[in-house]
This record gives C-alpha cells, structure tokens and sequence, in this order.
C-alpha cells in the first residue's frame, strides 16, 4: 500500500497558510466564478436515475477525506477490498473474491450502475434526513418511466430486455471506469492522519492526461487533483487551473501525480492486486 512521506508533507510549521495562497492564485485568475445556467441545463440534459441528496452527501464525504480509512465512503465498496486491513476480515467465498479481485474488477463494474440505482431508491425511501424526499422519488419515477416507456415502445419485449441490460452494463462499466482512476492505488491515510487539507486533496488524487479528446469523456474529472482542491470550481475551468496548481506544488515539494489512463487502470489493479496476495497469505498462517 503506498504511503506517504515526510518529504511530501513538507515542513509542518510553514504549511498553514498554503492552501490559503493557491486560493489567491485561483480566484485572482477568475476560474471559481459560477456558472449557473450551465449547471441548470446539465442537470435538464443529464437526468441519470440518481438520487441528487444521497450523491451529494457521498460525494462531500469522500472529499472531506479522501483515501482515509475509515472515513472516505469510497474505500467501503463491498465485495472488493483497498486495503491490507480490510482484506485481512474477509472469510470464505469473499477471502476468495479478493484475491482474485484485480481480474473481477472490470466485470464487477458492470453491475455499478445497477448498484446506484439501488442505493438512490434505498436513500429516497429509507434514509432520515433526505431533503427534497418528494422531489427526489418524483424525478426517479419520471425518469423510471421515461426510459422504460421508450425502450418498450421501440423494441420487442427481449428486445428492450437485453438493451436496458446491456445499456446499463455499459453505464456502471463508464462510471467506474472514469471514478477509478482518481484515488485507486493513491496513498490512503490512517484516519486519525492530520495532514492539511492541500496535501491531503493532492497526495491522494491522479490526475489522467490525454487531451481535449479525454477532458469530453471524464467530464473534466480527468483534472482530479484541482477538482478536489476547488469542488465549486466550473468543469471547463479546471483545465485552465492545472498549471497554476501544478507550479504551486513543484515550488512547495509537493508530490503532484499524473499519467496516462492506461497507466492510472494499471496502477488501480495493481493495488488492488497486491492487496489480495496480503489476503492470501494471511489465510495460509
């Protein structure tokens, strides 16, 4: 599991005031003004059959603290395992699944999708606290209805079985396949870690390279490191940010990671690789 160094803390004493200097830097260029109209027509456009309250109570989490055990909702995705602790809980047909989960990942994000679906329904139904409950099974039932009348309108009935199948296989295996390559295989943090909120949002975040091409495909996620740094910040303004934050990281000592897609997969699976061997052995003492 990679950790991370006191060389890529950097000094403890001077540290404080960093992210407050980069914010300087960011806002003095004009890239976290808002663009409303722009996130009312995605969210017209793009009506996915998730639940927005539950996504964006995961989604804060998870950039509260990424990679830290314990308190990323990220790092607790049942059947798989990220780190030698979980692995080492695993018994039967699960121990089995983990060490062989580097192969099964990809098929398993087939069936994403599926599982967002699930957990947006569970969140409207079950969970306390949901805001707008109405409004959230409202638009899940409209968008339910919409999809499922049109596929059965256009296609025979096994016909419109294998596509919504094959369509939302495709989804999850889209999804996971843009999420992945953001913390897996990044330096997870214990969670009683205190590194400040500028090393932990870049020590734990890949950035993946590839051009305007894959900027349109990751919907700007590709650009992780500034997208955890600024969450508010407009997608096609995190391009426009990157030199800025890397520069601020090289003249601070910052580890700032980058790589291909290609690379950023391999990376992935080679932890969750090195993960389930731990898992094995710890079965075989």
């Amino acid at each position: 599991m990679a950790t991370v160094s006191e060389t890529d803390l950097g000094a403890r004493s001077d540290r404080g005031s960093d992210y407050a200097d980069l914010s300087r830097l960011v806002r003095g260029a004009g890239l976290l003004d808002r663009r409303p109209r722009r996130y009312a027509a995605r969210v017209t456009v793009v009506l996915n059959g998730i639940s927005y309250g539950w996504w964006v109570d995961k989604h804060n989490r998870h950039h509260a603290h990424p990679n830290t055990e314990g308190r990323d909702p990220d790092l607790v995705v049942a059947p798989l395992s990220f780190t030698p602790g979980q692995a080492a809980t695993q018994r039967g047909l699960r121990a089995l699944f983990v060490r062989h989960q580097a192969a099964l990942f990809f098929p398993l994000l087939m069936l994403e999708g599926l599982h967002l679906h699930a957990a947006s329904v569970r969140a409207v139904v079950f969970r306390r606290g949901l805001r707008r409950r109405r409004a959230e099974a409202g638009l899940l039932v409209l968008h339910s209805a919409g999809y499922l009348a049109v596929v059965f309108l256009v296609l025979s009935v096994p016909q419109a079985i294998v596509f919504v199948l094959v369509n939302q296989a495709l989804f999850g295996l889209y999804l996971g396949s843009s999420f992945a390559p953001n913390h897996k295989g990044m330096p997870i943090l214990a969670a009683a870690d205190d590194v400040d909120y500028l090393r932990r949002q870049v020590l734990t975040s890949r950035n993946v390279r590839g051009g305007r091409l894959l900027d349109a495909l990751l919907g700007g996620l590709n650009y992780q490191i500034e997208h955890h740094l600024f969450p508010s910040m407009p997608r096609p303004n995190l391009r426009r940010a990157q030199p800025l934050v890397r520069q601020f990281c090289a003249e601070h000592g910052i580890a700032y990671h980058e790589t291909t897609l290609i690379q950023s997969w391999a990376q992935g699976l080679a932890h969750l690789r090195t993960v389930g061997a731990g898992s094995t052995r710890t079965g075989n003492d």
